[in-house]
């Protein structure tokens, strides 16, 4: 494997595990707050950004480069309100979108066609990933301060289904 292309993706592995650590925090915070369908949903995505993680760490090795599995940052992670948690939610995923498009670049540059063809499937995931944190904001953008509406706010997100958006909201 290239070594600038190991490189890069080594750094993706990074923010695949950061955005999962993260988004455990956030799920920890907002099941404390009694927010369990939110905290349902935010498990899942943590889950979901492991799972990221993994598949490169898979992808590397395979190809003879070698997965740097990433510490821990020691920072504590904690937030104020459900909207705060969103919109770092969102923020991330805009972050993630950027270091993938760098990967794709990369893989251009270095003419490294497998490794960007194997991309493109994240780059799709975060099309989505962007598209869903947006639209969770518009909704909490609506929704206020009202409680009843974050009650029913939380109950929906408990029962998102993922796939659902992954297979065009089928």
């Amino acid at each position: 494997m290239n070594k600038r292309i190991e490189d890069v993706l080594n750094k993706q592995i990074k923010a695949e595990a950061s955005s999962s650590h993260h988004y455990l925090a956030m799920a920890s915070w907002a099941e404390v707050q009694g927010y369990s369908g939110v905290a349902k949903f935010l498990y899942r995505q943590s889950d979901e950004e492991r799972q990221h993680m993994l598949k490169l760490v898979r992808f590397i090795n395979e190809r003879g480069g070698e997965a740097i599995i990433p510490p821990l940052s020691s920072d504590a992670i904690s937030f104020n309100s459900l909207q705060e948690v969103f919109e770092q939610l969102f923020e991330h995923e805009v972050e993630v979108t950027r270091s993938i498009n760098e990967v794709v670049f990369i893989c251009l540059e270095e003419k490294d066609y497998t490794t960007h063809n194997f991309m493109q499937w994240y780059v799709a995931e975060q099309l989505e990933e962007e598209a869903l944190a947006r639209d969770i904001l518009d909704k909490l953008k609506l929704i206020g301060n009202d409680k009843g509406g974050l009650y029913l706010f939380d109950r929906d997100l408990e029962n998102f289904n993922t796939d659902s958006v992954a297979n065009g909201g089928q």
